[in-house]
C-alpha cells in the first residue's frame, strides 16, 4: 500500500510538471499518465526511484511482445520523460532509460502539393459567390503560414500584425509562435476582412475570430475539411488532400528553397526537431524525381 501511494505521488507530481511547466495539452498528459501506469503495474513492488536499466529492459522487452512498434516507441518516450522528471527533482542520479533504443518505426512520407496545384485550388474559388473571399483566404493561410486546421479555426483578428508582417499562432498546449506573413497571404486576408467579413453579422462571442460561418460563429474543423475536399475536386486534383496537406507543402517548399530545419520547426510549432525531420525525406524524394526527370527527358 505504501509503495502504491509513493508511485501515485510521484506520478501526480509528474503530471503537474507537464501541465504547469511544460504546458502540454490534456490529451498529451493523459498519454504520459497511461505510459507511467504501465510501468507502475509492471513493478508494483518497486519504488520508482529504485528501478534500474535491467528492469527497464525487461519492461521494454515484455511491452514489445504486446505493442506495435509505434505504440512501443511512444511508451518509451513517456517513461523516459518520467525518469527525466525524477532526475530533475534530484530523486535519481541517472535516467535508466537512456540506453534503451526505441524500435525502428517507418514514417510515411506525407502527401504534398506543388505550388501550381495550390494555386489551382485557390483559383477554383469564385470570389463573386458568397464566402469566396473567405475560402481563398483560408487556403492561402493554411499554406502560406503552415497552420494546423485547429489553428486556422481559432485564428484571431487581434493576432494579425499586418504592419509587422507576421501573425501570432496559438498551437498545441496553448503555446504561441510568430509566423511571417507573405505579401500575397496578407493581401487575401485583407480582401476577405474588408470585402466580406466587415459586412457580415458576427456573434459577440466570435467577434475576434477571423474566419466566420453563416451563423456568425467560428468555422469548425469539419467545415475546413469539407471546403478542402470540394475545391480540390473543382481544381481537378486527384491527390488525397486534407487541410494538413497545405501545412506539409509549406514545410517542404521551405526546405527545398533553402530554409534550415530549425527555422521550419519554429514556424510549424514542433516541440521536437525530430518531427520536422520528416521533411528532409520529402525533399530527397523531390530531388530524386528531379534527377530522374533530367536523366530521361
Amino acid at each position: 500500500m505504501k509503495l502504491l501511494m509513493e508511485w501515485n505521488e510521484a506520478l501526480n507530481e509528474f503530471l503537474i510538471y507537464l501541465k504547469l511547466e511544460r504546458n502540454l495539452s490534456q490529451n498529451t498528459i493523459e498519454n504520459y499518465k497511461r505510459d507511467v501506469r504501465k510501468l507502475m503495474q509492471f513493478y508494483p513492488d518497486k519504488h520508482p526511484t529504485e528501478i534500474d536499466i535491467d528492469e527497464v529492459r525487461e519492461f521494454n522487452y515484455q511491452m514489445s511482445r504486446e505493442l506495435a512498434p509505434t505504440s512501443q516507441a511512444r511508451l518509451i518516450s513517456g517513461v523516459r520523460s518520467f525518469f527525466d522528471f525524477l532526475r530533475l527533482e534530484k530523486k535519481i542520479v541517472e535516467n535508466p532509460t537512456e540506453q534503451i533504443e526505441k524500435p525502428s518505426v517507418g514514417r510515411e512520407i506525407p502527401e504534398t502539393l506543388m505550388l501550381e496545384e495550390i494555386n489551382k485550388i485557390i483559383a477554383a474559388v469564385d470570389v463573386s459567390q458568397k464566402h469566396g473571399h473567405r475560402n481563398r483566404a483560408i487556403f492561402e493561410t493554411l499554406y502560406g503560414c503552415g497552420l494546423r486546421v485547429s489553428e486556422i479555426t481559432a485564428l484571431k483578428i487581434s493576432d494579425l500584425f499586418f504592419e509587422e508582417d507576421f501573425i501570432k499562432v496559438w498551437g498545441k498546449g496553448g503555446k504561441a509562435r510568430l509566423v511571417p506573413l507573405a505579401a500575397y497571404t496578407k493581401k487575401l486576408i485583407k480582401l476577405y476582412l474588408n470585402e466580406a467579413r466587415r459586412h457580415q453579422k458576427v456573434k459577440e462571442k466570435f467577434s475576434d475570430h477571423v474566419f466566420i460561418n453563416n451563423r456568425g460563429e467560428a468555422l469548425t474543423r469539419v467545415m475546413i475539411f469539407t471546403l478542402v475536399k470540394k475545391y480540390t475536386k473543382l481544381a481537378g486534383i486527384q491527390k488525397n488532400i486534407s487541410p494538413h496537406t497545405f501545412r506539409h507543402s509549406f514545410a517542404t517548399h521551405l526546405l527545398e528553397n533553402g530554409a534550415n530545419l530549425r527555422s521550419i520547426q519554429l514556424m510549424l510549432g514542433h516541440e521536437s526537431i525530430m518531427t520536422t525531420e520528416i521533411y528532409t525525406h520529402v525533399s530527397r524524394e523531390h530531388l530524386r524525381a528531379t534527377i530522374e526527370k533530367l536523366r530521361y527527358d
